[in-house]
């Protein structure tokens, strides 16, 4: 890899690391499904999984496409992704979809038969996170497809239960009545006489 491509690369990682933080936090305010199933916005779920140094939980927004009831994803910086370790070295994850939460088990399936047609529907559904990437995937062939991917890590992640209660998507709702009352009070001191 070349200097440039490598300053393009850590640019590109450092802004969505920011654009992650700030899903993650729609997310816990209970806006995750705005915007979200969008052609521009792509498809995006949160995945926790635990940290294989630190054994804290760690929460990690990605794109995703869902097949034959399966949920696909890619880890598009490939083996240097620290999430993508994380789930090597602990696949059971949870996932935040806009229709619920999961429990699942995730593995790696990037020698899968029919990977470039999973890694086509994934970043299909990652709206304009792919061409931010370079990558045109309704335009590119699969060879090219393949070059442009070819480092990108295939994840499958398999439900295995409905997830409820605490630490889920929307633990940060609590804020909303809160800023509702705060705002209300400021806005009836404001309007009353001196």
């Amino acid at each position: 890899m070349t200097i440039s491509n490598r300053e393009t690369e850590a640019k590109l990682k450092r802004l969505f690391k920011l654009f992650n933080k700030f899903m993650l936090l729609l997310w816990r305010l209970g806006l995750g499904s705005i915007g979200n199933q969008t052609r521009f916005g792509g498809y995006v779920m949160v995945i926790t999984q635990t940290g294989r140094k630190s054994g804290q939980v760690r929460r990690t927004p990605v794109n995703y496409a869902i097949i034959d009831g399966d949920i696909y994803c890619t880890s598009g910086f490939g083996r240097r992704s620290d999430w993508y370790h994380n789930i090597l070295a602990n696949p059971q994850v949870e996932v935040w979809l806009p229709d619920g939460w999961w429990a699942g088990h995730a593995e790696d399936v990037t020698e899968a038969e029919n990977r470039i047609d999973l890694m086509r529907a994934v970043l299909v559904g990652s709206g304009f996170a792919a061409y931010l990437a370079g990558i045109n995937p309704h335009k590119l062939s699969d060879e090219e497809l393949e070059a442009a991917t070819g480092t990108y890590r295939l994840i499958r992640i398999r439900r295995e239960q409905a997830m409820t209660g605490t630490g889920g998507p929307g633990d940060l709702t609590w804020i909303w009545p809160l800023s509702t009352i705060l705002l209300l009070a400021l806005l009836l001191a404001k309007k009353r006489p001196k």
